[in-house]
């Protein structure tokens, strides 16, 4: 019997240790396969805009941050379960979201665009309504969410990661991907020869940091630094630092800034 009790004192000090660290350390959850938002560095650590982001709001709560890397559509189930405290990984907020999560106060607005393979015949946002349209859709985006909504009579094709999308644009297996601008943008810069970049606006989207419902007095926190970091010009700096090269290709097309 003392065995059994010396065995349960060390386990619940062994808990009451773990918890009181969890109090202090911030888990953030993100799909690090989205540069130049979220991204592994050369030394295999998560880093981008994201990452700039958490970090600021450590810094409001007095915390260590965690990054916890996982599959994007893992990572609503995970702030649910408490598994993380927030995402920050380009992340849109919208109504069907909006029934299992909160969001912070935008930080990006953004819009859907398509990339089309060199040869198919897609040209607009009509075109992709032509029966027999196939579209690659990565899974639990919001690119997907709106094909399936507004296009109901193409065939999708659902993928799990940016590149198994874009590769089916390359080969011509499909005739269009639907994705956010700026990856658009960049993904026909990789692959001038297979796609073609048609960036007129299918739908307006914002960024937010998705929080636990009911943690009010964290969302107060996470809007309070993204309020310091727009009036410090923190989203600029981070421009120039991480998304030069899109800011200035579309301004060039008239289009506006993520940031602005």
């Amino acid at each position: 019997m003392r065995f059994l009790h010396a065995s349960l004192c060390i386990l619940s000090l062994i808990f009451a240790l773990t918890g009181c660290s969890r109090q202090d350390v911030l888990v953030i959850g993100m799909d690090a396969t989205y540069p130049p938002f979220e991204f592994k560095d050369t030394n295999g650590e998560v880093t981008g805009v994201s990452v700039a982001i958490g970090n600021e709001i450590g810094k409001t709560l007095g915390k260590q941050v965690q990054y916890r890397n996982m599959t994007f559509d893992g990572l609503i189930p995970a702030l649910q379960t408490g598994q993380i405290d927030l995402i920050i990984s380009s992340l849109t907020a919208n109504e069907k979201r909006g029934e299992k999560i909160d969001f912070s106060d935008p930080y990006v607005k953004t819009v859907l665009s398509i990339l089309a393979s060199k040869n198919s015949t897609v040209q607009s946002a009509e075109d992709l309504k032509t029966p027999g349209r196939k579209l690659a859709v990565r899974i639990a985006t919001t690119g997907e969410q709106w094909c399936r909504a507004e296009l109901p009579n193409a065939k999708l094709v659902a993928l799990d990661t940016d590149a198994a999308c874009v590769m089916e644009v390359n080969n011509g297996t499909v005739d269009a991907w639907v994705y956010d601008q700026v990856s658009v943008m960049n993904y026909h810069e990789q692959y001038p020869e297979q796609t073609r970049a048609l960036l007129a606006p299918l739908h307006v989207e914002v960024w937010s940091v998705g929080i636990k419902k009911g943690q009010e007095d964290l969302k107060a926190k996470v809007n309070e630094t993204i309020a310091r970091m727009k009036a410090e010009g923190a989203f600029a700096k981070l421009a120039d630092q991480y998304l030069a090269k899109e800011r200035d290709m579309m301004k060039a097309q008239g289009l506006p800034f993520v940031f602005e």
